[in-house]
């Protein structure tokens, strides 16, 4: 995993310690597990819902409009 061994690991979690401090930490790991469950719901509904379908279920067929040639900004 990442070329991480337990020594690492232990590095990482004393730097945390000191940094965020230890009655912080539980709040902050609340909060990562709450923001990363959002965040799998989120892609989960995305992953259900088909792109290339409307509401009614038919495909929606893609097509080019040319600009209006009166149009000086184009």
């Amino acid at each position: 995993m990442f070329g991480l061994n337990g020594m690492h690991l232990v590095i990482i979690i004393v730097l945390a310690l000191l940094l965020f401090g230890a009655p912080k930490l539980p709040g902050l790991a609340r909060s990562v597990g709450q923001s990363l469950r959002i965040f799998k719901s989120e892609v989960r509904q995305m992953k259900d819902e088909d792109p290339k379908t409307d509401a009614s279920g038919e495909t929606v067929e893609g097509k080019i409009v040319n600009p209006d040639p009166r149009d000086n900004n184009a």
